[in-house]
C-alpha cells in the first residue's frame, strides 16, 4: 500500500516533471523566476521616485511616506501570514498574493493623487507579505537539504528583480510617462500562471503526501532561551543592513544628482551597479554558508562592510560607483545566511521565521526611508550617507550568536 502511494505520487505532482528531484529542481527555477517578476515590479515604486517627486511636487519625507506605507503593510503581515500558513498550509497563496501586487502596479500608473499613489503601494506591500514568505517555505521545501543554496537561488530572483527596476524606468517609464506602469501588468499574469503550478507541486507532494505531517515537527538545536537570544542579534543584524540599504534603494539617485550632478537616466544606471552587485552577493552568501558556516558569512558580510560604508560620502563619483558595487555585493551576502539560519533555530516554523525576518526587513527599510527622508529635508542628504555609514559596525554583535552548525554535527555523530 505504502509503496503505491510514494509511487504514484510523481506522477501526481507533473507539473514539472516525472522525477522528484528535477521537478524539486525546476520548482526552485520557478519560484526565482517568480520572486524576479514580483520584485522587479515593486522596485518600480523606487525607481520612479524621481518622476512622482516631480509630477505630484512631493517633498523627501512625502516620498518616504510611500516607502513606509508599502514596507509597513508587507513588514507586519508577513509575520501573520507565516505562522498561519505553518498551521493551515495554502497551496494556492502564492498566486493570491501575485493578485495584489498586479492590482497595486495598475492603480499606481493610473492614480491620479497622493493618496491613491499610497493605497497603490498599499496593495504592493500586501502582495510581498503574501509572496515572501510562501516562496521561501517552497524554496526551502526544493532544496534537497542544500538550504543555503536554495535561499540564495530564491533570493538571487529578488535581487535580480530588483536590479532591473532602475534600468526599466530609464529605459521604458521615464521616456513614456508613469501610465507605461501597466505595461508591466503582463509580467504579474505570467507570474500568477507560474505560481499556480508551482502550487499544485507544493499541495500534492507537501501537503497530501507521505509524512507530511512529520515534516512540521522537528526539535530545537540550543534551546528556547539561547534560540530567541540568537534571533534577537539576527534582527539586529537585519536592522543595521536594511537601515543603510534605505538610503541606497531610496535617496542613491538624489545623492548622486545632487552632489555630481549627474542626470536622472545616469543615476538610475548608476543604482542599476548597486542592486546588481547586490544580485551577486545573494547568490554567493548561501552556498558560501553550506560551506564554511553562516555564522562566518553574517560575521564578513555586515561588518566587513564598514569600512567601505565609511569611505562612501567623501569620495568623487568613480570610487562613489566603486564603493556601491563593493558595498552591495558583501552586504547582500548576509541575508540567505540570516534567514536559514534562523530557520535551523526554530525548526518547523519555516513561515513564521521568513516572514519574521521579511517582514522585518521590509518594516526596517520602510522606517528607514520615512526617517531618512526627514533627515536629508533637514540636513540634506549628504548627511545621511555620512550618518549611515556607521551602522554596519553593529555586525559586531554576530560574535554572540551561536555554533549552530557545530551542535548539529556532534547530533548526527
Amino acid at each position: 500500500m505504502n509503496r503505491t502511494t510514494i509511487q504514484e505520487a510523481p506522477a501526481s505532482a507533473s507539473s514539472f516533471d516525472d522525477r522528484p528531484e528535477r521537478a524539486a529542481l525546476r520548482v526552485l527555477g520557478a519560484i526565482s523566476f517568480a520572486h524576479f517578476l514580483n520584485d522587479m515590479m515593486q522596485s518600480l515604486i523606487v525607481a520612479i521616485y524621481p518622476l512622482l517627486k516631480g509630477g505630484f511636487h512631493l517633498s523627501f519625507t512625502q516620498i518616504g511616506a510611500i516607502s513606509l506605507t508599502y514596507q509597513v503593510c508587507a513588514s507586519l503581515l508577513q509575520p501573520l501570514v507565516g505562522v498561519f500558513t505553518d498551521r493551515h498550509p495554502q497551496a494556492h497563496a502564492l498566486s493570491a498574493g501575485m493578485g495584489c501586487t498586479l492590482l497595486g502596479i495598475v492603480l499606481l500608473a493610473t492614480a491620479p493623487d497622493y493618496q491613491t499613489l499610497l493605497l497603490a503601494a498599499a496593495l504592493v506591500g500586501t502582495g510581498s507579505a503574501i509572496f515572501h514568505p510562501e516562496s521561501s517555505r517552497v524554496a526551502r521545501l526544493a532544496s534537497g537539504g542544500r538550504h543555503g543554496f536554495a535561499q540564495s537561488i530564491y533570493q538571487l530572483g529578488g535581487t535580480g528583480g530588483s536590479a532591473m527596476g532602475p534600468l526599466l524606468a530609464a529605459w521604458i517609464i521615464l521616456p513614456h510617462g508613469r501610465r507605461s506602469l501597466a505595461w508591466f501588468a503582463p509580467a504579474a499574469l505570467l507570474a500568477i500562471a507560474v505560481l499556480w503550478r508551482v502550487g499544485r507541486w507544493h499541495r500534492e507532494r507537501h501537503l497530501t503526501g507521505p509524512g507530511a505531517a512529520q515534516r512540521r515537527t522537528a526539535s530545537n538545536p540550543v534551546g528556547r532561551a539561547r534560540a530567541a537570544g540568537a534571533v534577537a542579534v539576527l534582527l539586529l543584524l537585519v536592522f543595521s543592513k536594511y537601515f543603510y540599504l534605505a538610503s541606497i534603494t531610496s535617496y542613491y539617485s538624489f545623492y548622486l544628482i545632487e552632489r555630481f550632478h549627474v542626470s536622472v537616466r545616469s543615476a538610475q544606471l548608476l543604482l542599476f551597479v548597486f542592486l546588481a552587485a547586490a544580485a551577486l552577493g545573494t547568490l554567493v552568501g548561501g552556498p558560501l554558508g553550506d560551506r564554511i558556516g553562516r555564522k562566518h558569512v553574517i560575521w564578513i558580510s555586515v561588518l566587513g562592510v564598514a569600512p567601505f560604508t565609511l569611505a562612501l560620502p567623501y569620495v568623487g563619483l568613480g570610487w562613489t560607483v566603486g564603493l556601491s558595487f563593493v558595498i552591495g555585493l558583501i552586504l547582500s551576502s548576509a541575508f540567505p545566511a540570516i534567514l536559514v539560519f534562523a530557520q535551523e533555530l526554530l525548526p518547523g516554523k519555516v513561515g513564521a521565521v521568513a516572514g519574521l525576518f521579511f517582514g522585518f526587513a521590509f518594516g526596517m527599510g520602510g522606517i528607514g526611508a520615512a526617517v531618512l527622508g526627514a533627515l536629508a529635508d533637514r540636513y540634506g542628504i549628504e548627511f545621511v550617507y555620512r550618518l549611515c555609514a556607521f551602522l554596519p559596525l553593529l555586525g559586531v554583535c554576530a560574535a554572540l550568536l551561536p555554533a549552530v552548525e557545530r551542535r548539529a554535527a556532534r547530533s548526527v555523530r
